[in-house]
């Protein structure tokens, strides 16, 4: 999680998306996420309305190298955003640029994609609405430990049509989450213990992005 800077042309703020997703039915409850290790409480949920939209070049060069480019309105992080490649420990390192006032990619966001697609036109590829209620997990002291979004989700790949509609939750590591590779693993490891015992399963896909095309 980061700020980005909103002065236009601005460097981009960076952050590592290290996640964790899971399907699970409508109607399904929560579980009591303040039973995780270093979590004292949860925040009250924050109804968002996201609507990003998803492009690449017509060979899907992008994709195929393992980037995500989008623009994303709504949130906290409204803007364009890059995800990189999943690193070994899962991460993926994220670049976001203000929105800014035309539909145009940032000079700066398409100068980072350039050594993948070079000057290939950049055309929508998918686009994904997602209704989510977001709630923060707190440290004892207050600090964000990670996010976990109750995500509604509706997706249409803008080159075939095809429409897909589900329902996942999406918990992220925050500021205060744990940095040391065990200790992620052990909170990671209950959190899916809760997850499933609520009723969820692990996701089909682990990107929004590549279930919306149908991967």
């Amino acid at each position: 999680m980061s700020d980005a800077d909103p002065r236009p042309g601005a460097a981009p703020s960076r952050s590592v998306e290290i996640e964790l997703k899971f399907d699970v039915d409508d109607g399904v409850a929560l579980p009591d996420w303040s039973a995780l290790p270093g979590v004292a409480s949860v925040g009250a949920g924050e109804p968002r309305s996201l609507d990003a939209t998803y492009l690449d070049t017509a060979d899907v060069a992008l994709a195929r190298a393992g980037y995500a480019l989008r623009r994303r309105t709504g949130g906290p992080d409204a803007g364009w955003h890059i995800k990189g490649p999943r690193g070994a420990d899962g991460g993926r390192v994220e670049l976001h640029w203000p929105l800014g006032e035309a539909d145009e990619v940032p000079a700066g966001a398409r100068a980072e994609v350039g050594a993948v697609v070079g000057d290939a036109a950049l055309t929508p590829l998918a686009r994904i609405r997602n209704e989510r209620v977001a709630y923060f997990l707190l440290s004892p002291g207050g600090e964000v430990v990670a996010e976990v979004a109750d995500d509604h989700v509706r997706t249409r790949d803008e080159r075939s049509g095809i429409e897909h509609e589900w329902h996942e939750w999406e918990i992220e590591l925050g500021p205060a989450g744990p940095a040391d590779a065990e200790e992620r693993r052990e909170f990671f490891a209950a959190v899916a213990d809760a997850a499933h015992a609520a009723g969820a399963r692990a996701a089909a896909s682990d990107s929004k992005l590549a279930r919306a095309l149908g991967h």
